[in-house]
C-alpha cells in the first residue's frame, strides 16, 4: 500500500514536531519531511517527491503566500495545505485563489488535518465550514469590501505585524527586508487604508479580527 508523503514547512521547530507526529500517528502516512523556512521548502520540492505540502503563511523572508504563488509558478502539481494562526476568513480567500488546496488554522484538530490531508491528496478541495460560511454570508450581506482588502499579501502581513505591536526594525528583521523598505510599505498601507498612523492600523486590525 503506497504511503503519502508529506513536508511540513514551518519556522517553529515544536510546531513542526507536532504536526509531524500527528500526521506519523496516522495510517498510510509515511515519516514526514521538514522544512524550516521558505527557500529550504522550493529546494526540497524540486529534489524530492510529496504527495501533499503543508504550508505556515506566516514565515520570515518570503511568507507562505509568496511561496505558494512561487510553487504554481513552476507548475508544481503537490496539493498544498496551508496552515495559520490568522483568522480563516481573512487569509484563506487569499490562498485559495493564489492556489491552495486547502486552509486551516494552527488551531484545528488533528482528525480535521488528516481529513483535510486525505481530502487533498486524493484531488478534492478542502475549505472549512466556517468558510463556508463567510462566503455565503458575503453574497448574502453584499456589503463593501472591506479596506484590507486593497492590500497585498505583503501589506497585509506588514498591517498585522505593525498591529501587534513590532517596530520598523523588528519587522524588518523577521523580513529580512531593510527598515526602508518597511516604512515604504507602512506608508503605502496608510495612504491605501486612508488612515494617520499605526494607532488607526491597530483599532482596524483588532476590529476586524485580523489579529487572531
Amino acid at each position: 500500500m503506497k504511503q503519502l508523503r508529506v513536508i511540513i514547512a514551518d519556522d517553529h521547530r515544536m510546531v513542526r514536531a507536532g504536526i509531524k507526529q500527528i500526521v506519523e500517528d496516522c495510517p498510510g502516512m509515511a515519516p514526514a519531511d521538514e522544512a524550516g523556512d521558505g527557500q529550504e521548502l522550493l529546494a526540497k520540492v524540486r529534489k524530492n517527491r510529496y504527495d501533499v505540502i503543508l504550508l505556515d503563511v506566516s514565515m520570515p523572508g518570503r511568507d507562505g503566500l509568496e511561496i505558494l504563488k512561487q510553487l504554481k509558478a513552476e507548475k508544481c502539481a503537490v496539493p498544498v495545505l496551508m496552515l495559520s494562526v490568522y483568522p480563516e476568513e481573512h487569509y484563506a480567500i487569499r490562498a485559495l485563489k493564489a492556489g491552495a488546496a486547502g486552509y486551516l488554522t494552527k488551531a484545528t484538530a488533528p482528525e480535521e488535518l488528516i481529513e483535510a490531508i486525505k481530502k487533498v491528496t486524493s484531488g478534492g478541495k478542502y475549505i472549512p465550514p466556517s468558510i463556508a460560511e463567510y462566503l455565503v454570508a458575503s453574497i448574502k450581506q453584499d456589503t463593501e469590501t472591506p479596506r484590507h482588502a486593497l492590500l497585498s499579501d505583503r501589506e497585509l502581513a506588514i498591517l498585522c505585524k505593525i498591529a501587534s505591536g513590532k517596530t520598523a526594525a523588528e519587522i524588518a528583521g523577521e523580513m529580512f527586508l531593510n527598515i526602508k523598505t518597511i516604512s515604504a510599505y507602512r506608508r503605502r498601507i496608510l495612504n491605501k487604508m486612508n488612515m494617520k498612523n499605526d494607532s488607526d492600523l491597530t483599532r482596524y486590525a483588532i476590529k476586524n479580527n485580523l489579529l487572531g
